[in-house]
């Protein structure tokens, strides 16, 4: 196995996509990482269930990357440029997850809250998303509903749907203030994810003090699973976003995402002789085009062999 390049040192510990090229400039494998230094670096390691890849690893001549918000944004990457373009060395065309949203329906009479294929919602129903991975959304779900409980506080609830929601605080919530609270969430409000997240902890350690360490591990998995739904993710958008190509310049070096109907299409990356940086992009992303332009250079600087 050859050594480890010094490429890898330059990634970043954070989540993102990779991609490898050979000396002729054609990409071999796409993956995503929750810490990209740690997972790249690992290909000139022991590969052990991955013994196939011996043969891509020692063809790799540059490593590529981009840096995400979340380990959520690196998996909607990942899924998005493998179903456009399958490199020879990778297996499944984008990935296992399954796209979902998350339905609310505010009805004072039926409020309820769910997972449901991504679809246009009905008049006065909001379907959040999309997200990848059905078992995370109905984590989330779960969570959202012990903290807000909406499905719990229409007028027809039972009795024992009643006692729930006064066991869990949410007896006499109006419908509408628990749905705004949910709301406030889903759409990634600072202050709210917090505050559920908060919330949630709370009821954690609860459990666990009185030494029910399976509701304490349930509450941790929908912990988790709310950190994924509303961790930042801007390379998936619903249907209906304009096409658009976003850029970033820095170090002689361009990167290129282009999206199409909302989605991520293509990341390409070139040598760029302006002498001045420019970008292209919609208010808000500089930083992320920034912090991707210069990684980009720094790789280029850095072929693998």
């Amino acid at each position: 196995m050859p050594a480890r390049p010094d490429a890898v040192a330059a990634l970043p510990t954070a989540p993102g996509v990779y991609r490898f090229r050979d000396g002729a400039g054609r990409v071999l494998y796409v993956g995503r990482a929750g810490d990209l230094r740690r997972r790249v670096g690992s290909y000139w390691g022991d590969l052990r269930d991955r013994r196939h890849l011996r043969r891509m690893v020692v063809r790799v001549a540059r490593i590529e990357a981009l840096v995400c918000d979340s380990a959520h944004e690196a998996a909607w990457a990942e899924r998005n440029l493998l179903e456009r373009s399958l490199p020879p060395w990778n297996r499944i065309a984008g990935g296992l997850e399954v796209p979902v949203g998350i339905r609310l329906d505010p009805s004072p009479e039926a409020p309820a809250l769910g997972v449901v294929p991504v679809q246009r919602p009905a008049p006065g129903v909001r379907v959040f998303g999309p997200y990848l991975g059905s078992r995370r959304a109905r984590l989330a779900v779960s969570g959202l509903d012990r903290v807000y409980p909406l499905g719990r506080a229409g007028p027809a609830r039972s009795a024992g749907e009643r006692e729930l929601a006064r066991l869990r605080g949410a007896q006499d919530a109006p419908v509408a203030e628990l749905a705004a609270a949910v709301t406030a969430v889903l759409d990634r409000e600072p202050r709210a994810v917090a505050g559920a997240l908060t919330a949630l902890a709370a009821r954690r350690d609860a459990a666990a003090a009185v030494q029910a360490y399976e509701a304490a591990a349930r509450i941790q998995e929908e912990i988790e699973a709310v950190e994924w739904v509303t961790a930042p993710q801007r390379v998936t958008a619903p249907a209906g976003r304009s096409d658009e190509d976003v850029t970033g310049w820095t170090g002689d070096v361009l990167v290129r995402l282009r999206f199409r109907t909302g989605r991520l299409h293509g990341w390409e990356q070139e040598s760029c002789t302006r002498t001045s940086a420019g970008t292209r992009a919609p208010a808000g992303w500089a930083p992320f085009l920034r912090r991707n332009a210069e990684l980009a250079a720094r790789l280029a600087a850095l072929p693998v062999g």
